[in-house]
């Protein structure tokens, strides 16, 4: 079973976009994007992570799942694009250590520097209580969401049937890999742009300008922590213009 779930188009020689879901997810999450992407010309690849979709690997922390988007984007290509949501910009930035990648891509997501995890990067940033936080529901090795909100923390605005079948396909998210620091990043070595979501209650904005901060560029969407859901036409030209730069 191939852990690389990828749609591929006829192109002008965009680069291509490798799409790193977050939290809970799997790669199922991007379908809708990669399918508009192809409309527009521009090739889009989504792992699976460690334990998460269709992927025959175990469950793992940050670094395991660093290893396995830099081994799978090998298949792709040095000149990609990697596009990393939330939890998955930790692993972007990780896995960019390891192999080549033309441009970082954070869409309200975790951009950590060496050394860092998510859990001690909240630790020391300043105070802010998100939405998500009560919906967590905490295991002995993972964690899940509370399916009664989950919903519409995550997917708002969306058709009531298609939340409830995403809600249904999301899966524990091992502890590790929040509180694991990541080993190296290559943050600051490749080219970035943080798409920061001024509405999110997941993680909140005030957290996502201090990581935007140490990206190349910022751009600021009125939505909440899935644009590609609720603005998909927003996040399809962002990064159109950086496949075609």
């Amino acid at each position: 079973m191939r852990p690389l779930w990828e749609h591929r188009c006829m192109s002008t020689n965009p680069r291509p976009i490798m799409l790193v879901h977050g939290a809970w997810h799997g790669a199922w999450i991007w379908s809708d994007l990669i399918n508009r992407l192809a409309a527009v010309g521009v090739p889009a690849h989504a792992i699976d992570l460690p334990g998460h979709g269709v992927s025959p690997l175990p469950p793992s922390d940050v670094n395991g799942d660093a290893d396995a988007l830099a081994r799978a984007a090998q298949r792709v290509g040095p000149d990609a694009i990697w596009v990393g949501h939330s939890y998955g910009g930790a692993v972007i930035s990780a896995a960019s250590a390891l192999a080549s990648a033309a441009h970082l891509v954070y869409i309200a997501a975790f951009a950590l520097e060496s050394g860092e995890s998510v859990n001690g990067f909240l630790r020391a940033a300043p105070r802010h209580h998100v939405e998500l936080a009560d919906a967590m529901q905490p295991g002995d090795e993972a964690s899940t969401l509370n399916p009664d909100v989950a919903g519409d923390l995550l997917y708002r605005g969306l058709d009531p049937a298609l939340i409830a079948s995403h809600v249904t396909r999301l899966d524990p998210q091992p502890h590790a890999t929040m509180t694991t620091p990541i080993e190296t990043s290559g943050l600051g070595a490749v080219p970035s742009t943080y798409i920061l979501c001024e509405r999110d209650r997941c993680v909140h904005p005030e957290h996502q300008r201090i990581m935007a901060a140490r990206c190349d560029d910022t751009i600021t969407v009125d939505e909440d922590h899935s644009p590609f859901l609720s603005a998909p036409d927003t996040i399809v030209e962002i990064l159109h213009g950086l496949a075609t730069a």
